[in-house]
């Protein structure tokens, strides 16, 4: 028994060693081997399975994770009856699978050629799926009887740390550059990466910049998380003003004084399934509001260094521009605080009501924010429930109401007719209901309405054109309808500026 025992604590791992020395060898080939990444050039099926590297790589990090958490319990337990050896065989297998899956998305990618920091985590990943096989072979050397058991706990602590910086770069990629230190406490973020936050210092409304204090921030929050110096997305970045002008591989993203010529609008008016539209379908789009704001902004010469007090915007405008920045610019502060509290007192007055229709619909009426008295409906989670009758219910708060997504209900023209006091109604969703254009005569009464869902009815050219007198209207989704690109081109003659959704 003795005797095998310690044959087989003999048996050097030396097949394995090799094995894992050309798997090393042949990863960090293949960076230049393939070149740089070749985009839609790449075969559909190689672009597919790089799709599931954000799966895949979940497994080696989890893997690694417990064996780190195994050898440092091993510290305070040493019985010697247990081995990491087997995890740690499945923790390198599953990394180079995941950097086989990181490759292929890598190369599917044109424009992470210029990105330093999908080139940083994609060497990230290599040094750690090779990390993670030498601490694998210098374990089974280790439990073969080689005298490495410093040099295994050395590795697995370098591979751990390696893991960490790859996965941070990762998730810059995904999320944007500072996801991990956006929340951090200001003394940790120097260590992760990021800076230390400024002081945060209200600018009277008359020093506030256009660019810098309202544009710039829309930017950050909709556009940078593909346009920064970590992820130049398209060869182009959005994170300075220069380089928001210079534009990338599609020239200017700008034309100061044209906004229809600007690329980044022109982008943001495409249909949502469209390649080429930004933000992607699947990341959150520019508001009607922000587009608005930007297209004023770039019409009138986009300017760096204008102050808001100095621009002369329309009020339209200004309205769009207070919903991000308080106090606007040139607002008399009496008659803001009077405004406020008008506003707290009409909220004060609703509540009671709002409460009172929440028993039919719990959490399905809201306020907007907690500083406005506006009111906003869903009915979402009584898709195919919600009727005629349940909208009469909502009588009581109908003139309250800025938003309204009736979306796959059961409601017909007569809800319309319900909604039609609803002065204030900004946003409306009717998608995939049984709505007619005699329904739109009530629609065309809402005056203050900037967007507009008809995606799935059965509304026609003849309907469309009763909504040309909504001159607030920004935003319009006609998809699966029976509106034609005739009645479309009517309408844009009447409402120019106004974006029309129709999946074509």
């Amino acid at each position: 028994m003795n005797e095998a025992i310690l044959e087989n604590k003999c048996r050097k791992p030396i097949l394995l060693t090799v094995l894992g020395l050309v798997v090393c060898v042949g990863m960090l080939a293949m960076p230049y081997l393939a070149g740089l990444p070749r985009g839609e050039a790449m075969p559909d099926l190689v672009r597919f399975i790089g799709r599931f590297h954000p799966v895949i790589l979940h497994l080696p990090i989890g893997i690694l994770s417990l064996v780190v958490f195994i050898e440092l319990g091993s510290v305070f337990c040493r019985d010697g009856r247990s081995s990491t050896r087997t995890a740690l065989f499945f923790g390198a297998a599953t990394s180079v699978l995941a950097v086989m899956a990181g490759f292929l998305l890598f190369q599917g990618e044109s424009d992470w050629a210029d990105s330093p920091g999908a080139t940083r985590h994609m060497w990230g990943g290599i040094a750690f799926s090779s990390l993670a096989i030498m601490t694998f072979l210098v374990k089974a050397w280790t439990d073969s009887g080689a005298s490495a058991a410093w040099f295994y706990r050395l590795l697995l602590l370098a591979c751990a740390g390696v893991m960490i910086f790859a996965s941070h770069d990762g998730a810059s990629l995904t999320h944007g550059p500072d996801y991990l230190t956006k929340y951090a406490p200001p003394s940790l973020k120097p260590l992760l990466g990021g800076s230390a936050a400024a002081a945060v210092v209200e600018k009277p409304a008359a020093e506030r910049l256009v660019y810098a204090d309202v544009v710039a921030p829309i930017l950050e929050e909709k556009c940078w998380k593909c346009h920064n110096e970590k992820k130049v997305k398209g060869k182009f970045r959005m994170d300075t003003y220069e380089l928001l002008v210079k534009g990338g591989k599609e020239d200017k993203g700008i034309e100061p004084g044209n906004a229809d010529k600007s690329n980044i609008i022109i982008r943001t008016g495409l249909p949502i399934d469209d390649d080429e539209r930004m933000p992607p379908d699947e990341k959150p789009g520019l508001t009607a509001d922000e587009i608005l704001t930007i297209k004023w902004w770039i019409n009138a010469g986009a300017s760096p260094t204008q102050k808001l007090a100095e621009a002369n915007a329309p009020a339209e405008v200004l309205a769009a521009i207070a919903k991000r920045v308080p106090a606007a610019p040139k607002e008399n502060p009496a008659v803001a605080e009077a405004a406020a509290q008008a506003e707290t007192d009409k909220r004060a007055a609703l509540q009671k009501t709002v409460d009172e229709v929440q028993k039919a619909f719990p959490g399905a009426v809201q306020f907007e924010s907690q500083a406005t008295s506006g009111l906003t409906f869903t009915a979402v989670s009584m898709r195919g429930k919600f009727s005629d009758d349940d909208m009469a219910k909502l009588g009581p708060v109908i003139t309250g109401l800025v938003s309204v997504d009736l979306s796959a209900s059961l409601i017909t023209d007569k809800s319309l007719a319900l909604l039609a006091p609803a002065k204030d109604l900004r946003i409306l969703r009717l998608s995939e209901t049984k709505i007619s254009d005699a329904g739109l005569d009530n629609v065309a009464k809402m005056a203050s309405l900037e967007s507009l869902n008809l995606y799935g009815t059965e509304i026609s050219d003849a309907g469309l054109q009763k909504l040309v007198g909504l001159s607030k209207l920004k935003r319009l989704y006609v998809w699966r309808s029976k509106i034609t690109p005739a009645g479309i081109e009517e309408f844009k003659k009447k409402l120019p500026d106004c974006v029309i959704e129709a999946g074509i």
